[in-house]
This record gives C-alpha cells, structure tokens and sequence, in this order.
C-alpha cells in the first residue's frame, strides 16, 4: 500500500527552501517527520510514554546524531560503528533541549525521547540550523501536551546583509553567527558569535531570526492541519490545593523577605531558608505530611520566589545585598602554576576559576570528524565543573552535556582574539574550584589572562558576565541583574551571558523565560551588560594589562620555515630517519606540512630554549644550500682519497663534495698530502656540473694565481678516444653468421 504523504515548504529566499514531510517514515513514533533543504535530510520522531512518573521533573531527551552514511563515509576508528556523540552532536542537542523543555507543561513527568538522524548530508547546509525545526513539526503532529510550534534558525551577515541559515562558505564571510530559538511570539534561545558587534546590531540580528522562524512556525501548523491534529492525551497532573498554597505563603512569605533583604553568603541564606521550611513542616502532623508534604515544599518555593522577586522589584536589593547592577569583589592572580606554559585564577564572589594555557605544534590541534563537517581547530577550550566546587558529591561520569556547552561558549568568546598569525595549537583547560554563578563566564576572564600569562599576543582582552531579569508583566516593573548569582539563574525570567571586549560582543548565550520580551528591554540589558563587562575588563588589565613579550623560559619556542616541497623528502630522510635523529639530538619537535596553494613545505620547529632550534635551522639550511656557478666557497677537508679529497662546505655542515687531485694546484699533483690533509680550511670555487660525469665540480686552483710560464695541457679528444675504443670494440667482435 502507497502511503500517503503530508508536505509543506518553507522559501528561504535565493532559490533554497525547506520541506517538511512526514508520512512516509518511521509511522509506529508518536509523531515523526523527514525536514530536507537541498540534499541534506534530517529525520526526527518523537515518543512519549503514558505512564507519568514520580521524578518532580520531566525525563526528556533530545538525541542528535549523524550518520556516516549519510555523506558516505565510514566512521574513523577500529570500530567501524557510530559510537558516543561528538562534541558538534551534543552542542546541537542542547541547543534543541534548552528550547522544547519549557514548552512541556511543569507537572508532565512521562519519559519523552526526541531523535533527530542526519540521513542525507549537503556540504551547502549545516543539519544543526534544521535540528529545531524538525523537533517541534514532529512533536505537532504528535498528541504531547506542548504549549506552541518553535523553531531554530541561524542568522548571518554577509556584506551587511543578513542571511537566514547560510552555508558554511557564507559563514567564513560573515561577522556573526547566531542561532536563534523562537515561538511565532517570543523569543526563547539565542547563542553565537559575534567580531565584536554593537547590542543594537546584535538585537537586529535576532529580529530578523525571528520574521524567519514565524514562517516556519506557521509551515508546521498547516502540516498538522492537514496530517489531521491528534487531541491533546490527558495526563495525571499535580494535585493543587489554594487553601495550602495560600497557609504556606503566609507563613513564609515575610520571613524569606526579611533575610533575602538582610544580604548574606551561600551558606548562611540557604541555611536559614532551610530553617524556614522546617519550622512550616512542623505545622502539619505526620499524616498531614504523609498526604500532602510534596505540596508543602512545592508551595514553600514559590513563596519564596514570590518574595525574592518582589525584593528584588520593589526595592533594587538581592540576596547577597547587592543593588541590581553592582558586581560582586574580583580579585585576580598570573602565572600561579610553576610548571604551566600559562596560568591564572580569576575569583569573583563564590565563583572561582583556575586556567591553564599549553603551547603545541599543529599536530596537537583538535581534530573534527564528524559527517557533517572535517577540520581541525588550533585554538580550543575544555571547561570541567567537579562535584566539590558546589559542595556536593556525586558520580563523575565523563564530560557532561553542561560541561561542553559551557566550554563551547567560552571558547567561541576568546578565539576571535587569538591572531591568525599566531605559530601555535592552543589549549585552555578551566578548572572550576567553585561555583555560585556563570563559572563560564569566569573561564573567559581566566583564560584571557592565562592567555597573556603564556605570551600568546591576544589582539584584545575579552571579559564575560551573566545577566539576569527580573520582569512584572501587570505592574510594568523590571530589573536588570548584573552578574547573577545560582539562585537568582533560576528564579529570573531571563539568564543571558555576554562576552566581549571593550569594543563589542564576541558572544552570547540567552535562555528566555518571559513571553513577548521587549526589544527595548533586552537592548537595556545589553547596554548594563556592556557596563559590566568593561568593569570587570578593568580588573583584568589591572592585573595583567598586555600579553608577556615572550613565553616562559621552560615554555616551548615555536619557529616556522617555508620550504620548497622538492626538499621535504631530504629532511625526513628514508623512513624518518632523518628528521627523527635531529628531533632526538635538538629535543625539539619538528612538524612538517605541505600549503597547497603555494606549495610549500611548512616546517613547524617547537624547542625550550635556542639550542636545539638553531641547530634545526642549520640543518635546514644545510639541506637547502645550492652553490652558484662562479662563486667561492670556504670548504673543510673533511677525508681523504687517492684522486682527490672529500670538502665539506663551512656554510652548510653536511653538504659535500670532491676536490679532484688535478684542481688543488696548477703543478702536477702527485700526492694529494703533497697540497692539502685532514682538517685543512680553505676557499674553492664552484664550477658547476660536469656535464660528463653529472657531479658537482669545484676547485682550488682556480683560486691561485697561475704559475708563470705555465702551460696548460691541450684538453683530450673525448671523441677521438670514444672512435677509437669503438673500433677496438668492433675488431674483437666475432664475425655474424648468416
């Protein structure tokens, strides 16, 4: 039987559109549809189990992955099967989950998967800009209890223009790469980077996102339409009670108030809010609690998140005594780990970070391998958040999904600073120590610093903060958070983190929570933003204000020399064997790669100090040293023949060549110890190349002065002599029978 197919498609404008299809694959998924632009297809289903589950949160999980396959490739590796998600794969991922996850209703608490499969790739489309899209038609056409449609695009600007979902040729011209998550009426998610733009133009970025993604928003619910739109399944949800509800906030309500208002650390205010909560438990017996405790904690948080907020709104003040732009105390510290190429430790309030820099070659850059992209990054960032730097203790499990996108944030925000001419593979490692608000944006301002520290020649220092909002839609009030703490991340509306240096943004990463935000308002949280981040880039400079001149002493120097591609054989030798004897005797390490464009060979050398990297150089000079015709050349005896001696050129220890009995003096050479011996230094003048028997000639006469009345010996008939063996030949030669 010939299914029948539901589709609709999106103009993107320039002869490229998106469809959305569904149908045809995948029909036992809850709601499952193929999205195609150009030969890139994505295929995403969408189950959710009916049983609710007692977790307080929603199970879900969004799945990205790749498929070899699908640009006909074979994955890397000794198992030729995909195996655990790439960086690339999990950064998609959250970019999905951070959008979809607050659209589910809070007491919906079934397992829900989302997949999404790169089926067919295209080398003009990047599958991550279609992810969303995908995500939110097959949850449409599904029956979850999902608030509206969503959907994802990227935004670029190439010449000025704006372009929606470019190709990744477009990007390397654009001055911004953006991805923004929307709603037909709100704008939920943005994340990207930026060569230092205005917050005028970044918000204009994000209004032209946002005219794209209606469309696709509409697109999705035409298809669902037309596909026949399941009814909403009906779902156990959370008991209620306003009777409690109200009885709990009465009771916590001013006491929360009172020691937000009172501004205290971590430790005391959650102690004493603790204390809050237990004195409301103890109200109730234990039947009571036994029947309803879930409620009772339930609504104890939102009356405190009532009455933080309302501080917070009515009288400019935080939990840690603040006012709404005042940054917490910074204090900062270079070159703090002896042994590093490049440290530092940037502590601002709770929140500490430990950075280290590592200087390589280019065969320590980090390699991409993924369907959808091949490369190498020679500047890259990895963040790790332990357990101890929020107190607790807990399974380390390998590189969490936070742990990537933190490090992803931070590092797209300093690398537009990394000079292109910069010789070295870069590598920061940030330690959070601890943490009570954007431990990622202290890792931009730690690696700036340990950055300079390493004397890698930053074009600008970079610094980082993290907003927040506070929003009232009835009363109209609102404020703005300067560098939030942990709490205050989860009770705002809006938690958005700004990288930049003192001239524009480098990047962003925003979580919206409010509905139908102002432009006008999120631009005044930018421009406090700005303020912020300039304040905290003055603690920096203050600390270290420019990049080392050089690198440390026990730090590797790197050298790089261009080479004609017809050398590069003579310096590996056979089988390596050259290049690895003079990595072994400089302690150095030597890279060798070919330009293509200029063809090329570029020699990367890496040494601790001058000695083993001038030697390399020597070396290399040596292998490329050409004698010219008619010059002279100082020369070392350096062995000695019956016909001649072996010199070596002064200048280019290692190349050789023979001095001929009949070129060290005009006289007749009887002995070659009668004019020169071992260890003998002396000038010789190149000749070129015998044309008889193709090798290299030099002399030494040619240097003296001619004898007087010297006469030279008529040259030999080469000829003659060829003639005559020639008839020697023929006359030995046996008569042929016929």
């Amino acid at each position: 039987m010939i299914p029948k197919v539901f589709r609709e498609v999106i103009d993107l404008g320039d002869g490229r559109e998106i469809s959305i299809e569904t149908g045809k694959l995948a029909k036992q998924a809850h709601g499952s549809v193929v999205v195609q632009s150009g030969k890139c297809m994505l295929l995403c289903t969408v189950v959710s189990n009916y049983e609710q589950k007692d977790l307080g949160f929603l199970p879900l999980t969004v799945d990205y992955r790749e498929k070899f396959a699908a640009a006909g490739r074979y994955p890397g590796g000794f198992f030729k099967r995909e195996a655990r998600p790439s960086d690339g794969e999990v950064l998609t991922m959250r970019l999905v989950d951070r959008v979809l996850r607050p659209l589910f209703p809070k007491d919906y608490t079934a397992e829900t998967q989302v997949m999404i499969q790169l089926m067919s790739h295209d080398d003009d489309v990047m599958p991550d800009a279609m992810a969303g899209l995908a995500a939110s038609a097959a949850i449409q056409l599904s029956d979850f209890p999902f608030e509206c449609a969503i959907s994802e695009a990227r935004v670029g600007r190439v010449n000025g223009e704006f372009v929606i979902n470019p190709t990744r040729a477009q990007l390397l011209e654009s001055d911004l790469d953006m991805m923004i998550g929307a709603s037909a009426d709100s704008v939920m998610m943005v994340e990207g980077e930026m060569d230092e733009i205005s917050e005028e133009e970044m918000a204009d970025a994000i209004k032209f996102a946002h005219e794209a993604i209606k469309v696709q928003c509409a697109a999705q619910l035409r298809l669902a339409e037309a596909f026949g739109k399941k009814e909403v399944r009906e779902y156990e949800g959370e008991r209620t009670d306003a009777d409690l509800e109200k009885k709990v906030h009465d009771m916590a309500y001013d006491k929360v108030y009172a020691i937000a208002k009172a501004g205290s650390a971590k430790h005391e205010r959650s102690t004493a809010f603790a204390e809050i909560k237990a004195d409301i438990k103890a109200t109730f017996s234990e039947e009571e609690l036994a029947d309803y405790g879930g409620l009772v904690s339930d609504y104890y948080r939102k009356a405190e998140k009532a009455a933080i907020r309302d501080l917070t709104l009515n009288e400019g003040l935080r939990l840690d005594g603040r006012q709404t732009d005042e940054i917490r105390p910074i204090w900062c510290e270079v070159d703090y780990l002896p042994s590093t190429h490049g440290s530092s430790i940037f502590t601002r309030g709770e929140t500490q970070a430990l950075a280290t820099v590592t200087l390589g070659t280019s065969r320590d850059a980090n390699k991409i391998d993924m369907p959808s992209y091949e490369g190498e990054e020679n500047f890259y960032l990895h963040y790790n958040f332990p357990p101890f730097c929020t107190g607790e203790a807990r399974p380390i499990r390998g590189t969490s999904r936070r742990e990537v996108g933190h490090g992803n944030l931070a590092q797209r925000g300093l690398k537009g600073m990394i000079p292109n001419d910069c010789p070295y593979t870069v590598r920061i490692v940030s330690e959070v120590l601890e943490s009570n608000g954007s431990s990622s944006m202290a890792t931009v301002c730690a690696g700036t610093m340990a950055l300079m520290d390493a004397g890698v020649q930053m074009v600008k220092p970079v610094s980082g903060i993290a907003m927040g909002l506070i929003s009232d839609a009835a009363s109209g009030k609102y404020a703005v958070l300067s560098d939030i703490l942990g709490d205050e991340d989860h009770l705002g509306d809006m938690d958005f983190k700004v990288t930049g240096t003192a001239d524009g943004i480098t990047a962003c990463q925003m979580d919206i929570k409010v509905k139908g935000l102002s432009y006008e308002i999120l631009v005044n949280a930018l421009q406090q933003a700005r303020a912020g981040r300039l304040h905290i880039l003055e603690k920096l400079t203050d600390t270290i204000a420019k990049p080392n001149v050089d690198v440390k002493d026990h730090a590797p120097t790197m050298v790089t020399r261009r080479i004609p591609n017809e050398f590069i054989g003579a310096l590996i030798g056979p089988g390596g064997k050259v290049i690895q004897e003079m990595q072994k005797e400089t302690e150095t390490t030597i890279v060798i790669n070919e330009d293509p464009v200029t063809e090329e060979g570029i020699v990367e050398i890496l040494g601790v100090g001058s000695k083993g990297i001038d030697a390399v150089m020597a070396k290399i000079d040596s292998i490329l040293f050409k004698p010219q015709m008619n010059e002279s050349y100082q020369v070392k005896v350096i062995k000695m023949l019956d016909f001649g001696a072996v010199v070596e050129y002064l200048d280019a220890p290692g190349n050789e060549t023979l001095l001929h009995v009949s070129e060290l003096a005009w006289e007749r050479t009887e002995n070659v110890t009668d004019v020169v011996n071992m260890g003998d230094e002396f000038e010789v003048k190149y000749l070129g190349t015998d044309p008889r028997t193709r090798k290299e000639k030099v002399s030494r006469k040619a240097l003296l002065p001619k004898p007087e009345g010297f006469v030279e010996r008529p040259p030999r008939d080469d000829k003659r002599r060829d003639d005559r063996r020639g008839n020697d030949r023929n006359r030995d030669r046996k008569p042929r029978r016929d």
